[in-house]
Formats: C-alpha cells, sequence, structure tokens
C-alpha cells in the first residue's frame, strides 16, 4: 500500500441554513464550484490531472442532484476528462469521499484525486430525499425500527449517563472555542471567502469570509433556558446543543508520494 497525502484543503464559510443566511440564496452547484476551483489553484496543479473528483452529499435531489461531483468541477473549469462521482453516507459523507480517493491512491488506482463535500441545507432541506410518507411506508415492513436523529440521541444520552448539564456545558465551551480560534485567525487560510450577490440590479456583491454560526461570546444562561425538542421531560437535545443546520461546501486534494515529487 502506498502513501496518501494531504496537499491543499479548503472551505466556504459556514452559513446558516436556513432564509436568511449568508449563503441561502446561492446555488449549491456554484458553491462546491469555488472550492473545487481554489483547491487545484492554490497547489498550482493544472486540474487536468486531476483523476477523480468524489463529493460527499446527504441530501443528493433536486439543485444537489444530477451527479454535482461533474457538475462542480466542469463549472470550476476541470476538463471534461475529468470524472467525478457523488455519493451520500450521511453525516460522514464529506469524510468517506476522503476515504474512498485515499483508497484508489494508496492501492494504485490513480495518483491524484479531490475529495470533496456540499450540504446546502437552506435549499434541499434534511430529509426531503425521503419524504415523510414514504419513510413510513418503509417502516410498516422493516425488519429494525429506525428511529430518527434527534431521538436517537437522547436514548444515547440515558444509556450512557450523559445529563443536560453535561450537554450545555460542552456546546458553550465548543462556541466558545470556535470563537476564539475565528478571532486569532485560525480559520483564515483555509476559508475560501465567497463574494453573495446582494442587489441584481445594480450588481453588487458581499463577501462572506466567517463562519455564522459561531456565537461568540457564549451565553450559558441562554443555553440553560432553551427547551428540549424531542424528549420533553428529562431530555438533553435543544437548539442551543444540538449540531446546526448548515450551508458550506470543501475540497481536499490528495496525491501520492510520486504525485508529489512530480508536481512538486
Amino acid at each position: 500500500m502506498r502513501d496518501v497525502y494531504i496537499v491543499e484543503c479548503v472551505r466556504s464559510p459556514l452559513g446558516r441554513g436556513k432564509k436568511g443566511g449568508a449563503l441561502s440564496n446561492e446555488r449549491p452547484v456554484d458553491l462546491l464550484a469555488s472550492q473545487l476551483s481554489e483547491v487545484v489553484k492554490r497547489a498550482n496543479l493544472d486540474p487536468k490531472y486531476v483523476e477523480d473528483v468524489v463529493c460527499g452529499c446527504v441530501t443528493p435531489i433536486k439543485q444537489q442532484g444530477g451527479n454535482i461531483a461533474r457538475l462542480g468541477l466542469l463549472k470550476a473549469g476541470y476538463p471534461i476528462t475529468v470524472p467525478g462521482v457523488q455519493l451520500n453516507r450521511l453525516c460522514g459523507s464529506g469524510q468517506q469521499a476522503i476515504h474512498f480517493v485515499s483508497q484508489a491512491i494508496a492501492s494504485g488506482d490513480m495518483d491524484v484525486g479531490v475529495a470533496c463535500g456540499v450540504e446546502m441545507m437552506s435549499v434541499e432541506k434534511m430529509g426531503s430525499d425521503i419524504p415523510p410518507a414514504v419513510f413510513m411506508k418503509l417502516l410498516s415492513n422493516y425488519p429494525y425500527r429506525l428511529v430518527p436523529q434527534g431521538q436517537s440521541a437522547e436514548k444515547m444520552a440515558q444509556k450512557y449517563g450523559i445529563d443536560r448539564k453535561e450537554c450545555d456545558e460542552l456546546a458553550c465551551e465548543s462556541h466558545r472555542r470556535a470563537g476564539l480560534a475565528r478571532d486569532k485567525g485560525f480559520f483564515d487560510r483555509q476559508i475560501v471567502p465567497y463574494q453573495v450577490l446582494t442587489d441584481k440590479k445594480l450588481k453588487t456583491y458581499t463577501e462572506v469570509y466567517q463562519d455564522e454560526g459561531i456565537r461568540y461570546p457564549p451565553s450559558m444562561s441562554s443555553i440553560e433556558s432553551l427547551k428540549t425538542i424531542f424528549k420533553k421531560n428529562g431530555g438533553v437535545v435543544t437548539a442551543g446543543n444540538a449540531s446546526q443546520i448548515t450551508d458550506g461546501a470543501s475540497a481536499v486534494l490528495l496525491a501520492s508520494a510520486d504525485a508529489v515529487k512530480k508536481f512538486g
């Protein structure tokens, strides 16, 4: 097995995944294309040498369908000779894209590949790829009881003795650390600023360059005041300590040792 090297990695700023969010009026394919373009630009690599683009996406329908990997790479200026494939491993989709590209390089199947991901939850809502009626019909004759994510979190908290206070404290500390990291510039290199059209008539743009979901400084009292969502009595999951609804995209350029030496 060959070694695999991370050559470059970039991401968009993260916008709130709802109407009015910083990126909510943008198209997923455009946001993805901006990352695919930048990741090879930073590595000073002609995209014709990319042998495959693998893209993770949880809701691959409508504006995020049609093999957005291929659509995004062509929009980014890659030549038509570069293939692309879209995958869905739910919350691990982007990470799985990295695994697939790494495995292909390690096995000797290719030397250069891009793993990427895009999810615009303001555009294609979570769960819209399997409507409730279809899901319920599936459950009517299914060998397992499928428990939604929020309810699963409550069950896990109960099983492992995780209380509401621990969840709130973790959320508060997460926002504190993220805010400090942002203010100290730790995210600056990885984020690709994105130009958002704010006025079609005047053709004016606003640059989005920071994550929108960070609440800094965080308020522990505000987090504690929120009601639980999935379990009213004795529950732990609230809008303040659950994962956020977010818009964003990213890309990672991976290569073999031979390719690293060849392209410098």
